[in-house]
């Protein structure tokens, strides 16, 4: 009896500090806020959440990143379909949408092509959806690259995308990330513009890290 209870302690043991060690996979979907145009890699937001998850103790792969420079939802959606990917992901980032706005592209399109996406992010988490994370959508009228535009126009639109998104999201019970108010301070703080006047800086990438690495450690994996 004694030997019998040795041998189940150790399993026990052995069970648990495998999943002590596993190492999370990371999957971020989205275009190029997610790459992080304009600034080293380091600095984009899920390196940057990727180093604030491992200094809480907390083993994450580097992230794959499928995203484009100027992708739309559907060119994301064919840029996902050449991609080859791991049987599962253990968080899965999902932002998209700017491009939609820019380009002039319709709002309805736009929601059904964002659903379609986010039944492929909840699938590639494995169906976890406490796992999956959608950031909104930066408001790019703030930067100077909007200099001369109608920005109140450009931020009522990001506006329409972002209540797009997030009902979709929120109805799917999945954690919406907001980080559009962030960057709007771009038009007094020109800290948290990258230096091609457009995208979001590193300072920028590190506040939306923050928020999603809050969010992530929250989790019971």
């Amino acid at each position: 009896m004694k030997k019998l209870f040795l041998i189940l302690f150790f399993l026990t043991a052995m069970t648990q500090n495998s999943t002590a060690q596993k190492t999370l996979r990371f999957l971020a979907l989205g275009d190029s806020y997610t790459i992080g145009e304009s600034v080293p890699v380091y600095q984009s937001f899920p390196y940057q959440t990727v180093q604030l998850l491992r200094k809480k103790g907390m083993a994450v792969h580097a992230a794959e990143i499928v995203a484009k420079t100027g992708w739309t939802t559907d060119e994301l959606m064919a840029g996902i379909d050449k991609t080859v990917f791991e049987k599962e992901y253990d968080i899965v980032t999902l932002l998209i949408g700017v491009n939609n706005q820019y380009r002039g592209k319709p709002a309805d399109a736009y929601a059904i092509e964002f659903e379609t996406l986010l039944n492929k992010a909840i699938a590639f988490a494995a169906g976890k959806k406490k796992q999956v994370f959608v950031l909104s959508i930066p408001d790019w009228g703030a930067t100077p690259f909007a200099e001369g535009r109608d920005r109140k126009k450009i931020a009522a639109e990001i506006d329409v995308f972002n209540s797009i998104n997030k009902k979709i999201t929120e109805s799917r019970g999945i954690t919406y990330i907001s980080i559009t108010e962030g960057t709007r301070e771009a038009t007094f703080n020109q800290q948290l513009v990258a230096k091609d006047g457009l995208h979001p800086s590193g300072d920028d990438y590190a506040r939306w890290a923050e928020k999603l690495s809050t969010a992530i450690l929250a989790i019971a994996f």
